[in-house]
């Protein structure tokens, strides 16, 4: 980051802030050990052959029980049963948390904003409220686009600059965040979506996806400068500026 200039001063975020992302970056970590509780079910269930490895169902409460019905081996129910056990406390654990990030949704002044945007739900909306306030820490949208790791590297060949692929530095959870929501939100605004169909047969699907989601953020910032909600019908042909693909 010191050689490509990217370290300069930066937000210092406020007790409070940290607090208010405690939430969904708990709630972040409880998914995880959650989605791994469930694959280890999963595994057992491959070990014995009662699950194909070939079969990709989603792992649910209803299959699990309906596996377990097909077994009699004692010692494989008492090893589900206990990782089943911790999959449902999780589950209830990420309930109390996701009713506390409705309660803070309630008194935090920028959640209208970015709710208005397409793609953003009640989830997304909290994580990025939490991560990146009301963006007002950010000069530029360059430095926006810096922080959640959706800025193309560059090289230079001769007196030519190219952009590749995405340098990946800055916020990752925030970059997978706007990645998802961008999938969501070409579905729902038509200028996002004539945006992508314009981009990926020449860039492919995913560097077309990731320049959707920094046209989303900047246009999210834009109407926090504003002091406006996100406009839907916004023309893509006075887009705000999204940076090069």
């Amino acid at each position: 980051m010191l050689e490509a200039k990217r370290l300069k001063g930066i937000h210092i975020p406020s007790e409070q802030e940290e607090n208010q992302r405690l939430l969904t970056r708990t709630r972040e970590q409880l998914v995880k050990d959650r989605t791994a509780v469930k694959n280890k079910i999963r595994m057992k269930f491959h070990q014995r052959g009662l699950i194909d490895y070939d079969e990709n169902h989603t792992m649910t409460h209803k299959l699990v029980k309906e596996i377990l019905s097909r077994t009699t081996s004692r010692e494989l129910i008492v090893v589900i049963q206990a990782y089943w056990q911790i999959w449902k406390s999780l589950d209830q654990e990420i309930r109390n948390i996701e009713q506390e990030l409705k309660k803070q949704a309630q008194t935090d002044p920028n959640e209208a904003t970015y709710r208005s945007a397409p793609g953003i739900g009640t989830i997304s909306a909290r994580i990025l409220s939490n991560e990146l306030g009301s963006m007002s820490q950010f000069n530029n949208e360059r430095q926006l686009f810096s922080y959640t790791g959706l800025t193309p590297c560059e090289y230079s060949s001769g007196e030519s600059i190219h952009r590749g692929h995405i340098s990946k530095q800055g916020n990752s959870r925030l970059r997978a965040i706007l990645v998802e929501a961008a999938w969501r939100a070409i579905k729902k605004a038509p200028a996002l979506e004539e945006f992508f169909n314009r981009l990926y047969p020449r860039t492919g699907k995913t560097r077309a996806i990731i320049a959707v989601a920094r046209k989303l953020i900047g246009r999210i910032r834009a109407a926090f400068n504003k002091k406006e909600f996100y406009q839907i019908g916004f023309s893509s042909k006075n887009a705000y500026a999204t940076g090069i693909v």
